[in-house]
């Protein structure tokens, strides 16, 4: 049962309403505000308000959007065929009363009340044909030779009986042709001929026995440090640790601020439309087809879509927001009218130029610097916590964020509460030791309980010892998990609702594609299930690592902003402390867009 549809503007403004229940809070009010307003989470034409579940067109060509309200437990498949037809009629019907409502000298604000009678007979109608179609779809019984009642039969039974014989005979007449051509080329015995050539290959010379407590040559040799290596070979050089290429810059306020991600030699540069007019290849190479001066229609669209989806699922796009991406694309053109001087190439590409920018703009805080200056004025450390899965490299990145910190003078404490992988605690003594050799400012120190210990205890004495010991930030380094471990996302959400990190990055790798959003949906998820607050934490930042090895297939950026609408805080591009670079979303997206 339809609860309301509404008519109105792209601005607000109510055309037309019609209410079949009473409707409790503003649930179209929602929609604008998170939805149409900020359209950088959710790219899809349904949204949940409370009870309620909301469904929505466009008539670009008016901006006019029509919303059907039901209730969220109903399954109305109509919907679709109703916001068309009314849309349809609507437009149809009062097309010139719209466009006087942007014309300066308009000063009566136009009646759409002879709509009510109109939208109910289509609204009859589509109901009446679904539910013909439903009624159509339940009268055609299946065959009888379909079920399962029919292979309990004498003659079912017969029938399978011929099947099987016949595959029998198959496979029986594939073993006689493997054995002649087996005789034809001297071979007896297939199988047994490969084992014994395996056989002589794998056997080795007679070693011999070592007896305990006598050493050998080769012991003695491997235990033995009297030789006094060079300096290259017993320590390694400061510049095999910091890159000196890749170092960042100092701003005028003295802020050590890391690189941008540099772009390639050959640039990513969008195809031009001379190269487009004579091969007719790339991405928008199908659009040379469509002609100016013309309203543009799915129709029209649904080539070049199809194709642009393809083309970011090739860049490592997931599959379903590539999908999601390409059809919001569509709706916003569907309608617009191509003027003379236009290039319907040049439209579609600045479209999605938008639509790629307007994801991957950053909707919160990226400025790190400034957020532990306002924490550290209330007398505490600002937490950030470093999750994610096994081997993306977490303790790493920490490191590189660590070394960050140190260059803007900031005194850090890393809480080793990877208590899970053996030599977790070992790799961050070294990260320690290494960056007190390589910075001026050596106020880093760890923070260790051993292993098998509560990985929320420990953080949580770390960041009282951070407070006491008058430390700026405590970095909070978690086991990696993989998102189906439902006792380890049970142990990482206790961590996160006792300690309440600042930052809750996570750390992905830039080479996975539909994986990223199942990792970050599932981390979401267990966070919000099992924290048991009302208000529960979710991942705030991102650090996107092995960007280096990736060319120009980025689209796990895209795939990771657009799951969480959280920003990516770094990006990792290599192995030393100072391969922590900014992501540049200009660049990304011409790396998305590139042929």
């Amino acid at each position: 049962m339809l609860d309301q549809f509404t008519i109105a503007t792209k601005g607000g403004v109510v055309l037309w309403t019609k209410e079949y229940a009473e409707i409790s809070g503003n649930p179209v009010d929602s929609l604008i505000q998170n939805v149409l307003i900020q359209s950088t989470r959710t790219e899809s034409t349904k949204y949940h308000s409370g009870a309620y579940s909301l469904q929505w067109t466009f008539a670009n060509e008016l901006n006019v959007m029509f919303v059907a309200v039901y209730q969220k437990i109903l399954q109305l498949p109509y919907l679709d065929d109703l916001l068309l037809l009314a849309k349809r009629h609507f437009v149809a019907r009062f097309a010139e009363e719209i466009k006087a409502l942007v014309d300066p000298e308009c000063t009566a604000f136009p009646t759409f009340d002879g709509f009510d009678e109109e939208f109910e007979r289509v609204w009859r109608a589509v109901e009446e044909r679904d539910e013909r179609e439903r009624k159509d779809k339940q009268g055609v019984p299946r065959k009888f030779e379909d079920t399962k009642k029919f292979q309990s039969t004498a003659k079912g039974a017969k029938l399978e009986l011929e099947e099987l014989a016949q595959a029998n005979e198959m496979a029986i007449g594939r073993k006689q042709k493997m054995r002649t051509w087996n005789e034809r080329n001297g071979v007896k015995d297939a199988g047994n001929a490969e084992e014994t050539k395996k056989g002589k290959k794998g056997k080795k010379k007679k070693e011999n026995r070592v007896w305990e407590g006598k050493a050998t040559k080769e012991s003695m040799k491997a235990l033995d440090f009297s030789g006094g290596g060079s300096e290259s070979d017993n320590s390694r050089s400061a510049s095999a640790l910091v890159d000196e290429r890749s170092k960042g810059r100092r701003t005028k306020d003295g802020i050590y601020d890391v690189a941008e991600v540099a772009e390639r030699s050959d640039g990513f540069q969008l195809l031009d439309a001379e190269q487009d007019e004579d091969s007719g290849r790339g991405i928008f190479g199908i659009f040379k087809n469509l002609t100016s001066g013309r309203v543009l229609t799915e129709d029209i669209l649904s080539k070049p879509m199809a194709r642009m989806r393809e083309h970011l699922a090739n860049k490592n796009v997931a599959a379903d927001i590539a999908d999601e991406i390409c059809q919001t694309v569509a709706r916003e053109l569907v309608g617009v009218r191509v003027g003379g001087l236009q290039n319907i190439r040049k439209l579609i590409e600045q479209s999605m130029e938008t639509s790629l920018t307007r994801i991957l703009t950053p909707v919160s805080s990226t400025d790190i610097i400034r957020d532990i200056e306002h924490v550290n004025q209330a007398g505490r450390p600002y937490t950030i916590a470093f999750v994610g899965v096994n081997g993306v490299g977490k303790s790493t990145n920490l490191s590189k964020v660590c070394y960050w910190l140190l260059q803007n003078n900031k005194r850090v404490l890393i809480a080793a509460c990877d208590t899970f992988r053996s030599g977790a605690v070992e790799q961050l003594r070294v990260h320690v030791r290494n960056l007190r050799a390589l910075s001026e400012n050596q106020d880093v120190e760890i923070f260790e309980r051993g292993y098998g210990k509560d990985s929320a205890a420990i953080a949580r004495d770390a960041i009282a010892s951070g407070t006491a010991n008058g430390f700026d930030v405590v970095l909070i380094d978690t086991a990696g998990r993989m998102q189906d471990n439902e006792p380890l996302m049970r142990a990482l959400s206790k961590l996160v609702s006792v300690n309440k990190p600042d930052k809750i990055m996570f750390v992905g790798e830039a080479l996975v594609g539909n994986e990223a959003v199942d990792q970050l949906q599932k981390f979401n998820q267990a966070m919000r299930d099992f924290s048991g607050q009302s208000r529960p934490r979710q991942i705030d930042g991102i650090i996107l690592t092995k960007f280096d090895t990736i060319d120009d297939r980025v689209g796990a950026a895209l795939s990771m902003t657009y799951i969480t609408g959280q920003p990516i805080v770094f990006v990792g591009t290599g192995q030393t402390y100072t391969d922590l670079r900014r992501m540049n979303v200009a660049q990304v997206i011409r790396a998305l867009l590139r042929p």
